[in-house]
């Protein structure tokens, strides 16, 4: 497994305008894969987040 720690709070909701978690940030397919994501797309998802929560907000 990766060195990349899952950035679950344990708040688990999907938002159904955004398709993203209000937890997480991320979405049903990145949360179910994360388990078999290597290092590179683990980092990925991880530097999209932070922008991720202006589309929730705005999918709000």
């Amino acid at each position: 497994m990766s060195g990349i720690e899952s950035p679950c709070i344990k708040v688990c909701r999907i938002d159904p305008r955004s398709g993203l978690c209000t937890g997480c940030l991320r979405t049903l397919d990145e949360i179910a894969g994360w388990a078999t994501l290597s290092a590179a797309e683990r980092g990925a998802v991880m530097a999209a987040l932070p922008s991720r929560q202006a589309r929730l907000t705005e999918a709000g």
